[in-house]
């Protein structure tokens, strides 16, 4: 395993030809007032064949704009994406994708629908028909060629999306979050019967690239792991994965790497610059501000049930325990998780965590206390409401309008994170009473209790 903020080669050589590769790919992109909103920061990676790669990381860090810079969908704004040593200048010619949200053209049948990209490369209609037909039978829709999408249950329609990019015969299949709409069992479905393709040679692919923010979904699909930091995106780690197939989530082998994954992606920015190696010497550490230290998007009531929890649970257990007990997916509680650390409620240890003291107070007090001590913790301790405690505290009427804020956010968010960094904001502010907000004139005044809590 690495770790590190830049890829490095790790376990076996690929097990053949390189299909697609990615060298330092950064992608920056404009936001509607000019400015620059970084996306990746000098990613590189590649895909071989006879393998599943999985792109894994949390929201925010840019797994789906690299999935469709491997594409050629997006072109990088700086390094090279090539497919078989060629670089790319437009749509990827190996490879075919499938979507989260299916993207079925709802006035075609299933048969149309998958011949779409056949009749996009000019093949004949007869050829076009056994094809289809052939990709429909293998995915398991046979019978159900005449039928259109508003027939179908949302397993079918995904079905329908494997179909149309398997019919191609792409060298690379590259799919974004292509479970993630689906209820669990038939999601489980479709992943054991995409096992059972790849094993058994039936898919007509030399390789798979996954985007997910699912661990167990990495663990159980792919054989090799990148997992994503966020903000913008990088490599944060590369992880072999040395499990036969079928994959038994049971496995001690199989928990331990998922509790590895967890602990990769619960860690703190700090503990990453350390594995990376210490900063040159004399240089300052930064102190955190909004923009490198967002604001997780959880509710303070949903951060108290975490720490009562935890606290229930004698103060400290598995986040891979605690998240099979809830059933709850990663993007549900790390958010969390990365709350709790942030005020310093709780902190992590590889893929534990713990209760803090001030966490366990937090978790026991009645709501006046807690509003107390959550004042005092945010103030201190998150960015953003630090900052906007202290522009309102600099005024002279105490009052802001949320404008303001937004045009700072943007310097390093897109406007709608922009936009939900400050709702995030003014929910923890508002429960804290450090300052109100007033959603018809958009504005933002100061509580009285803030001068305490700071």
């Amino acid at each position: 395993m690495t770790t590190s903020s830049q890829a490095r080669s790790s376990g076996p050589p690929p097990v053949g030809a390189v299909i697609v590769r990615a060298e330092l790919v950064t992608k920056t992109f404009t936001t509607p007032d000019g400015r620059a909103l970084p996306v990746l920061d000098n990613v590189s990676f590649q895909l071989a064949e006879g393998e599943i790669v999985a792109l894994l990381g949390k929201s925010g860090s840019g797994k789906s704009t690299l999935l469709r810079c491997a594409a050629g969908l997006i072109a990088p704004s700086m390094g090279t994406v090539t497919y078989r040593g060629t670089p790319l200048t437009g749509a990827n010619p190996g490879v075919a994708l499938v979507f989260q949200s299916f993207a079925l053209l709802p006035w075609l049948t299933v048969q149309q629908n998958v011949e779409l990209g056949l009749q996009a490369r000019g093949v004949g209609e007869a050829e076009r028909r056994e094809r289809a037909l052939k990709a429909i039978d293998l995915i398991g829709l046979d019978g159900f060629e005449g039928a259109y999408p508003k027939e179908l249950s949302g397993g079918m329609r995904q079905r329908v999306g494997f179909a149309r990019a398997l019919v191609v015969e792409p060298d690379a299949l590259l799919m974004d979050e292509p479970f993630s709409a689906l209820d669990v069992l038939t999601a489980e479905n479709l992943r054991t019967e995409l096992v059972s393709l790849w094993e058994g040679h039936g898919a007509p692919v030399k390789s798979i690239l996954i985007v997910t923010h699912n661990i167990e979904e990495a663990v159980l699909l792919a054989d090799r792991i990148l997992v994503l930091a966020a903000n913008p995106g990088r490599i944060r780690a590369e992880l072999d994965v040395d499990l036969p197939r079928p994959r038994d989530r049971h496995n001690p082998r199989f928990e331990a790497l998922v509790d590895t994954v967890y602990g990769i992606l619960t860690g703190r920015e700090d503990a990453a610059a350390a594995a990376a190696g210490p900063p040159p010497a004399g240089e300052p550490v930064p102190a955190p501000t909004p923009i490198s230290t967002p604001l997780p998007a959880v509710s303070v009531g949903g951060l108290a049930g975490l720490l009562e929890i935890l606290a229930a649970r004698g103060g400290e257990d598995g986040l891979a325990e605690i998240a099979d007990q809830l059933s709850f997916e990663i993007d549900d509680l790390l958010p969390l998780v990365d709350a709790a650390v942030l005020l310093g409620l709780a902190r992590t240890e590889g893929p534990r965590i713990a209760i803090t003291t001030d966490g366990r107070q937090f978790a026991a007090a009645d709501i006046q206390a807690s509003k107390q001590l959550f004042a005092q913790h945010a103030a201190a301790r998150a960015p953003l409401v630090r900052a906007i405690v202290q522009a309102l505290s600099a005024t002279d009427d105490h009052t802001l309008r949320e404008g303001f804020f937004l045009d700072l956010l943007r310097r390093g968010f897109s406007t709608e994170q922009a936009r939900r960094q400050l709702e995030t904001a003014i929910d923890w502010g508002r429960y804290a009473e450090l300052y109100d907000y007033d959603a018809d004139d958009g504005e933002l005044a100061l509580e009285p209790t803030a001068e305490t809590a700071r």
